[in-house]
């Protein structure tokens, strides 16, 4: 007895369905990348291993899926490096893994190409990734990235540009109640600097991150155990604590970090980028200067993103910032970018909450031909040939069946509209024409069933 096939844990096969509404998100996020100057990119699925270890910190590394070498690929060790236990080993047999996000292999491209690239270089990527995690609702161990990058200046052109796609995409998704979260690293730095806390950044910016989970309690008590004083502390929750438009914000934080010159260039570059989208003809609608916004902070240093959709049940859909030394890591120093990423998984778990995929996004074929017999069927190939010709999505069931079973096979396909052909229709060169939806029948000529259909 042969075994059930079964699937490797953590990932999914996409039926014609589920491919369709993916596609409808991926094609929407294409063409308002490329709207936008930026090019597509594509990197090999395996990278060489010492490319990716050591850039995702410890916690990372482990979750790289690393390939075996092909051929014998335990000849080259012996008995003395097989006691050194599995990493030392790893070494030996594994020079090879699955690329674990896009950001690195894009960090080694621009440093490979760098006499090549116009700079400022700006690309797009939307490629499966690979992480060796434990499976759960949510979290795969194969999934899709969709980022854009823009790598080679400083202009804050740029992050006003990635508010303004975020913006787009939501419009062409039909998605109207989300808000993006925007704040700086300097500004957070500012904050450190003021609260006695500029040597143990990380501590604070850890705890206040957790917010949303925990409260601002439990925060507190957190800063307190890391030897935060009462006053630090109480600075601290007026920051997290402050309310108000995006004016109000700016003038509590202009007057809390007044003697920060970190803080104060932060608040600048925040202030830019809003009078940017301005000038670009958009308004701050959607937008929210979040001073708790603290996203994987050692990688970021200027602005930072974190998009919601607001009454769902699931969690940020898009994030990203600006980051001074991507390429630092393979020998190209001080080459700042700025990027975002869509998550596509999450993106579609909205749209299905929300009820928001359009029915005709799951339309592949917009009328199949059916006949009642052979030479129905030879009387269909050339009227299959004039549908697609005028750029009709078009089929012919492939034998003469039961009418029932074709018109269940056009249901099933959610085909809108079916074209019969039997004897009085040869005759006549008039067609039934059925429209599935309403179940209206009218009897055209091949030519009037093209017009109605373009």
């Amino acid at each position: 007895m042969s075994n059930k096939p079964s699937l490797p844990k953590g990932t999914r096969d996409f039926g014609p369905e589920k491919m369709a509404k993916r596609n409808f998100i991926f094609e929407n996020i294409k063409s308002t990348f490329q709207k936008f100057g930026f090019q597509p990119l594509e990197t090999p699925t395996m990278e060489n291993l010492d490319v990716l270890t050591g850039k995702y910190g410890d916690e990372g590394d482990q979750l790289i899926f690393k390939i075996l070498n092909s051929g014998d690929y335990l000849s080259k060790v012996d008995e003395k490096q097989l006691a050194l236990g599995s990493k030392e080993v790893t070494k030996l047999i594994c020079e090879k893994a699955l690329r674990y996000d896009l950001t690195v292999p894009f960090a080694r491209f621009v440093v490979m190409n760098r006499n090549d690239i116009s700079f400022p270089f700006k690309r797009y990527q939307i490629q499966p990734v690979w992480r060796a995690d434990r499976p759960q609702k949510g979290r795969y161990r194969e999934f899709y990235q969709c980022d854009a990058d823009v790598v080679g200046t400083d202009s804050l052109l740029c992050e006003a540009e990635i508010i303004l796609m975020i913006k787009e995409v939501f419009i062409k998704l039909g998605i109207t109640d989300y808000t993006i979260k925007i704040n700086n690293r300097k500004i957070l730095s500012g904050i450190a600097e003021i609260v006695g806390a500029a040597k143990n950044e990380t501590d604070l910016f850890v705890a206040i991150d957790k917010l949303d989970k925990i409260g601002i309690d439990k925060v507190a008590e957190e800063l307190q155990s890391k030897g935060f004083s009462e006053g630090n502390i109480n600075q601290v929750k007026q920051v997290l604590e402050a309310k108000g438009a995006i004016e109000e914000k700016f003038s509590f934080i202009s007057t809390l970090l007044q003697t920060s010159e970190t803080g104060n260039k932060g608040i600048k570059e925040l202030k830019d980028i809003f009078k940017i989208v301005a000038q670009l003809g958009n308004n701050l609608d959607n937008i929210d200067f979040d001073l708790t916004l603290a996203r994987g902070l050692s990688y970021y240093t200027g602005a930072i993103f974190e998009v919601k959709v607001n009454n769902v049940s699931i969690g940020s859909v898009s994030g990203g910032g600006r980051y001074d030394n991507l390429t630092g890591v393979f020998g190209l120093p001080d080459v700042s970018g700025v990027g975002f990423s869509f998550g596509v998984d999450r993106l579609y778990d909205v749209l299905e909450e929300l009820n928001l995929f359009p029915t005709d996004s799951l339309k592949s074929t917009e009328v199949i031909i059916c006949s009642f017999d052979n030479e129905g069927l030879d009387y269909s190939y050339p009227l299959l040939t004039k549908l697609r010709t005028a750029g009709i999505k078009a089929e012919l069931y492939p034998e003469a069946a039961k009418m029932k079973k074709q018109m269940s096979y056009a249901n099933a396909k959610n085909i809108p509209f079916v074209i019969v052909v039997g004897s009085d229709e040869m005759k006549s060169g008039k067609l039934t024409f059925k429209n599935m939806v309403s179940g209206e029948q009218t009897n055209l000529t091949i030519e009037e069933i093209i017009q109605s259909l373009n």
